[in-house]
């Protein structure tokens, strides 16, 4: 599924990387996320002295849709100021498969304009979904 993004969408998640906590790495990362109902969440990422506890900015978006009740998603934007664009961890992209069809579209950009794209069977192939649990 080919989406367009929006201003909106991007704006969104350069304002959810202004939030970001990130005072150990200082590599701030702001995501949002279309919801089908189109409604924009966002999330940044959250750092935690212990780094183990730290929190991506794409898996918190998710959890933000998920408390307001939304569980299906079209598409995903990660906002970085890196020179180099930044694909989602391996932990995110788990999270994105279980809420994301295969085909959404997921886009990194940075403050350059540059953008990459990857659809979520891109990004992790053959996942593990719910699709595999015993019902």
């Amino acid at each position: 599924m080919k989406f367009q993004l929006t201003d909106e969408l991007i704006i969104n998640a350069k304002k959810a990387f202004d939030n970001a906590y990130a005072p150990y790495s200082n590599f701030h990362v702001g995501a949002a996320a279309l919801t089908e109902s189109n409604t924009i969440v966002c999330g940044c990422n959250v750092e935690n002295a212990s780094y183990g506890l730290t929190v991506c900015a794409e898996r918190n978006c998710i959890a933000q849709a998920v408390i307001a009740g939304e569980t299906s998603f079209k598409t995903l934007v990660i906002y970085t100021e890196q020179e180099k664009l930044v694909p989602p961890c391996g932990a995110c992209r788990q999270v994105i498969a279980e809420f994301f069809e295969q085909d959404a579209q997921i886009t990194a950009i940075n403050h350059l304009g540059k953008q990459v794209h990857w659809t979520v069977a891109e990004l992790l192939p053959d996942a593990f979904t719910p699709k595999f649990l015993n019902k």
